[in-house]
């Protein structure tokens, strides 16, 4: 794999630079509060903005996706519901890097290529692979150790995402 600078690594990417734009879910789309009805139902709430960022950053030619350890129809229904190009679900134990080489080998693009949005240790092998690593303001901080990282001024489900994106494309 090609090394990266990391000097470069902390800057916004021009859109240009990014071909494909993946996000984690709870802790970054969501405030990682995990919400049940007496039934058991599951609940998650989205911030509406990082849905039209992803949107927005789609209509410039980005492939969007998610990638997550969960495995839920909510994940299913919401990047249904954006229209987004990939859903990578039960992510686990270094599933999540795995997940984004089988995108980027599919792709035909290299990690360097890739915007990584995610909070918490089970996204910091993704994180540390990609180009452009990005983490809510209330990332765990191991993942804002991790050299280059930009750390946004949202929280997760604060719209961090929607941050990022509105850097990236601010740059066009």
């Amino acid at each position: 794999m090609e090394e990266l600078d990391r000097d470069v690594k902390c800057q916004v990417p021009h859109p240009d630079d990014i071909r494909l734009f993946l996000t984690d879910v709870d802790g970054t789309l969501t405030d990682g509060g995990m919400y049940y009805g007496t039934d058991g139902t599951e609940f998650k709430k989205f911030n509406t903005r990082d849905g039209m960022g992803l949107q927005l950053l789609q209509h410039t030619g980005v492939k969007v996706g998610i990638v997550t350890s969960e495995n839920t129809p909510i994940n299913v229904n919401r990047a249904r519901k954006l229209g987004l190009d990939y859903l990578k679900q039960s992510a686990r134990d270094g599933g999540k890097l795995a997940a984004a080489r089988e995108i980027c080998n599919e792709m035909g693009i290299t990690l360097q290529q890739v915007a990584y949005v995610g909070d918490d240790v089970n996204c910091y092998d993704l994180l540390a692979a990609v180009g452009w690593a990005a983490c809510p303001a209330d990332a765990c901080d191991k993942v804002k150790g991790i050299p280059g990282i930009y750390i946004l001024e949202r929280r997760g489900g604060d719209a961090c995402v929607r941050e990022w994106i509105d850097k990236i494309l601010a740059r066009q």
